[in-house]
């Protein structure tokens, strides 16, 4: 009775593979990626096993899960992923720009997701949201630039703009520009955010300087500074939570 066992998983493994490849659809299903997903919830999954469902297809050599595992192990992280450009995607063979295409979608449309999530909200009540935004918005950046989110009276976000390029101790940010702006915005109350594309997100000497000018300059019209956040890497600072406004 045991050989047949053996025997019958044997067989099952020999249909399994193909030219040395496992093949997903012949796995048990417990095993697949996407009836994992179904099953368990998108949480339970790997990244590779993520990442496979997005590829849905493999290459010669190597299956969907596998050239998932490839291309991370290519590129080292998620972030380094999702930020490379597409010629840096388009060296792993099997991946142009059609799916460079998909996967920048993809990335859009979480962005827009978080950023509805931030305008119903108050930023109070979705913290996580408006982090998350700020991460995905900011950490690929290869350029430091400085953000501001203008916030209603109850505040949920009026919109975000851009206002400075360039690192901090080379491009002056401007409190005035940032006191026309929230004018303009006809906004109660601000959230600075910048990156640091060296990916690490420690609060510099010159970010306290510049928050504390624009914090002063902003409270002569009344409009609070809730915080500055600075995106470094897959880390997000607070000044607010570091007692530094």
């Amino acid at each position: 009775m045991r050989q047949q066992a053996n025997l019958s998983l044997q067989f099952k493994l020999s249909a399994i593979t193909k030219d040395g490849i496992m093949q997903i659809s012949l796995m048990a299903a417990e095993l697949r990626p996407r009836e994992k997903l179904l099953k368990l919830g998108a949480e339970a999954l790997s990244d590779a096993e993520l990442l496979a469902i997005f590829l849905r297809t493999g290459i010669p050599g190597m299956n969907a899960i596998e050239l998932a595992e490839h291309v991370l192990d290519t590129h080292h992280s998620l972030n380094q992923l999702f930020s490379a450009s597409l010629l840096e995607f388009s060296q792993v063979k099997g991946l142009g720009a059609a799916k460079y295409a998909q996967l920048q979608a993809v990335l859009e449309l979480s962005k827009r997701f978080l950023h509805e999530s931030c305008q119903r909200d108050t930023v109070f009540n979705s913290p996580t949201h408006v982090r998350d935004y700020l991460a995905l918005e900011l950490k690929s950046r290869q350029q430091e630039v400085f953000m501001v989110l203008f916030l209603d009276n109850q505040n949920r976000l009026i919109c975000q703009k851009i206002l400075f390029y360039g690192t901090i101790n080379a491009a002056a940010v401007y409190p005035r520009e940032v006191v026309k702006e929230v004018l303009k915005m006809n906004a109660n109350a601000v959230i600075f955010a910048h990156n640091h594309p060296s990916g690490i997100a420690e609060p510099s000497q010159a970010d306290q300087v510049i928050t504390r000018k624009l914090t002063q300059a902003l409270s002569l019209i009344d409009v609070a500074v809730l915080d500055h956040l600075i995106v470094g890497g897959n880390q997000v600072v607070s000044f607010a939570e570091r007692g530094l406004l």
